[in-house]
């Protein structure tokens, strides 16, 4: 009990610049946060989102994984949002129920705290204060930033995850310093990079900060990747990263191999292995969530359909789960593009003669039809027997099993021949077979293939299975070909046999959706039972990988509107800000805010990437003949500040480049952030290093506060299109139009 007569005493180093940094970073983000109360921009699609997770609908968002839309929808909840909200208008006002500070809260804090950790991320490279105060004072006074941070978008918290990423890694990086010195008396400049190397090979390497920083980067990386999938290239720049260093760490010969193969693995287990645990975690919570059928269930399987409550759950509850000879079902089919559909038939026939002149059988019309229809239920027969009711006990219909389908309505067989198609000619015209009394026999058989099987044996099941029928005769396979039908087809979708068999693809799988055993031979009596609700009680839920692998693949396959945008922009018009974008006009006077960066900042940040490029390289040419012109920690610390910060901003910036989807302004933030970290290194860099004298060093310094100043300046004149606060006279307009101005002097001179 001794501990019980000594006082407790906690004693922490409080950095006053971060604590400063953070209060302005808040009061820049948050002031008049709810201003405007209005839908800006694309809040009109993330509030639709959050309204859904306030009803708990499933929806389906191919821009991004669910934990940048969760984020969102938290600070809906914490504001009692009810989800009653019509997101159908920018510029629409937002009624009484809705939150509207608490929703652009978590964005607004995450872009408040990128700030100090601006601040942070220069320190912890190795550079002064100085520079590290200008990085995070840049990344508050730059417009576009400001912006976009106090809206209900996503872009400031995958800008918060990304710093926080890199950050983290650097603390792990410098962790064991401190077992040389405390920080206030041997800063990171003062000490090699190597010798911090050296330092992470100690006996001890594994304390509770060097865990911590580490599972942080992890988590940080697949915060991001979660937020938006741009957020997997600041993910893959850490990892390469630290594959540079475990790389070094392998050939310290003064560890064991032992000590060798545990850092090895910590870092597999922190980078690789906890971000997937963490990113299957997002997935998980967004299904739990999201339990109710919606509005995008239709893209998704008829098996993830039955797992949600309501719309086809509560169709196909107590399904019979195995198929069986005699079994009425409807068939689905999986590819879901350029509609879900259903297989179907109906009296009409193809016409005897076709537009292009090409003759048809002029037998009975089978399309896919992408709505429910009593037209849809096809009968499962044996071939060998004429009944078309269920046995009892029922006999299933397994993988290989030669079948007959008949069209419910109209009894006829589904059939195919050598016939083309109406709008694919070289494949095979499908109908529902019409005895004409001439020389085209039946070709009505059909050989089960159940692609998801895991056994040659197995049975044909409900929603599970996904199975594509061969015809025996020509083995050509049923087929959605995509194409819509002309108006003697309805404008339904064509269905064909596929004459040569490309391997799998998910136009030729079919799923029953679904399914009951039939009992009446009679056909009217059978025509009544098709409209009659199963009473069969058989469960059957997906797993959640099963979940997860769907969703996932749909988000990454299911393709946006990438329709030209008014405000769209290439990557080339970013560097320059040859572009913006007015997020919101007021409706009665001029006040507006628009998407538009500090011309100063962006200019200043791209002119330093590229002198940075420059001196690295004729760095690297003189040190390959030898010449050392900087010192090796300078040398060691200028290298890692380019490959996060030079390559940040490469890594978020050059793929997009190759994407084919509409790109706007705010796509480019990220790199730009980045950058601006970039900014004061080369600043510090080229005082440090180039300048030879005093005099130089003072004259580049005071160069430097009038290029801040005039930075500050244009922040300033820029604000009320940053805020939107305050209306601005026709003459006030014009001034801020100084692009145009200076393209019209160009021209004139």
């Amino acid at each position: 009990m001794g501990f019980l007569q000594r006082p407790v005493v906690v004693t922490a180093d409080i950095n006053l610049n971060v604590v400063a940094l953070t209060a302005v970073g808040l009061l820049s983000r948050l002031w008049q946060l709810a201003y405007p109360r209005a839908v800006v921009f694309d809040e009109v699609y993330y509030g639709q989102y959050i309204s859904f997770y306030m009803k708990r609908i499933f929806f389906l968002d191919s821009s991004g994984p669910p934990f940048g839309h969760m984020l969102l929808a938290l600070g809906g909840y914490i504001g009692g949002f009810d989800g009653n909200f019509l997101w159908n208008r920018i510029g629409a006002e937002y009624s009484s129920n809705v939150p509207v500070w608490c929703l652009r809260l978590l964005p607004a804090l995450a872009g408040a705290l990128s700030v100090p950790m601006a601040y942070q991320i220069v320190w912890e490279l190795g550079f002064s204060p100085c520079a590290a105060m200008g990085a995070a004072l840049l990344v508050l006074i730059e417009n576009a930033l400001v912006t976009q941070s106090r809206l209900m978008l996503l872009e400031s918290v995958l800008i918060f995850f990304d710093l926080l990423a890199v950050l983290s890694y650097l603390k792990f990086f410098n962790s064991q310093k401190h077992r040389y010195g405390r920080r206030g008396v041997s800063s990171p400049a003062g000490n090699s990079l190597s010798s911090q190397l050296t330092a992470l090979l100690c006996p001890r390497p594994f304390s509770l900060s060097w865990w911590f920083w580490l599972t942080l980067t992890g988590m940080a990386c697949s915060c991001a990747v979660g937020v938006k999938y741009v957020g997997v290239f600041t993910y893959l720049l850490v990892l390469g990263v630290a594959a540079v260093h475990a790389w070094h760490l392998i050939g310290d010969q003064t560890l064991s191999n032992v000590c060798v193969l545990c850092h090895l693995l910590a870092r597999a287990v922190a980078l690789l292995v906890i971000p997937a645990a963490t990113y299957l975690l997002f997935f998980y919570v967004h299904l739990a969530l999201l339990c109710r059928s919606g509005p995008h269930d239709q893209i998704m399987s008829s098996a993830f359909q039955a797992s949600l409550e309501g719309g086809l759950a509560r169709i196909t509850q107590g399904q019979p789960l195995e198929v069986a000879y005699g079994s009425q079902v409807t068939l689905k089919n999986a590819f879901g593009k350029p509609v879900p559909c259903w297989l179907h038939s109906h009296q009409s026939t193809y016409p005897v003669i076709y537009e292009s002149g090409r003759g048809s059988s002029h037998q009975q019309q089978v399309t896919c039809y992408p709505f429910k229809d009593v037209n849809n239920w096809w009968i499962i027969k044996d071939p060998r027997r004429h009944q078309l009711v269920v046995n009892n006990p029922p006999r299933p219909v397994r993988h290989g099993d030669i079948v007959q389908l008949v069209h419910g309505m109209t009894t006829r067989f589904l059939n195919t021949h050598d016939v083309a198609a109406p709008l694919s000619p070289h494949s095979q015209e499908v109908s529902c077979y019409v005895d004409y009394n001439i020389s085209m026999p039946a070709q009505n058989l059909w050989r089960l293939d159940i692609v998801n099987r895991e056994s040659d044996a197995e049975v044909w099941k409900t929603i599970l299975s996904e199975v594509r029928f061969v015809h025996v005769n020509t083995s050509a396979i049923l087929k959605l070909s995509g194409a819509h039908l002309p108006d003697w087809g309805f404008r339904q979708l064509e269905v064909v046999g596929e004459k040569l068999s490309r391997g799998y693809h998910e136009s030729t799988v079919w799923n029953v959706e679904e399914h009951r055993y039939g009992k009446s031979q009679e056909q009217k009596e059978r025509e009544l039972e098709l409209h009659s609700p199963t009473e069969s009680d058989i469960s059957r839920n997906l797993s959640f990988m099963a979940r997860f692998s769907e969703l996932q693949w749909r988000m990454l396959t299911v393709r946006s509107d990438d329709s030209e945008h008014k405000y769209s922009s290439t990557p080339l018009d970013w560097v320059m800000l040859d572009t913006n974008i007015a997020y919101w006009l007021h409706p009665r006077t001029s006040a507006q805010i628009h998407l538009l960066g500090n011309i100063v900042i962006w200019a200043s940040a791209s002119l330093a990437t590229m002198v940075y490029a420059l001196l690295f390289l004729w760095y690297l040419l003189r040190r390959r003949r030898k010449v050392y012109d900087l010192p090796e920690d300078s040398w060691l610390r200028w290298v890692l500040a380019g490959a996060l910060c030079a390559g940040g901003w490469a890594v978020n910036y050059l793929p997009f480049f190759l994407m084919e989807k509409t790109l706007f302004l705010y796509h480019y933030l990220p790199a730009l952030t980045f950058q601006i970290l970039l900014l004061p290194v080369v600043f510090e860099h080229i005082s440090n290093h180039l300048c030879r004298s005093q005099l130089q060093r003072s004259l580049f310094g005071a160069l430097v506060v009038a290029w801040f100043a005039s930075a500050c300046h244009v922040s300033n004149t820029l604000r009320p299109l940053t805020y939107g606060d305050r209306s601005l006279s026709p003459s006030e307009l014009k001034a801020l139009r100084w692009k145009d101005s200076w393209d019209i002097l160009i021209r004139k001179y």
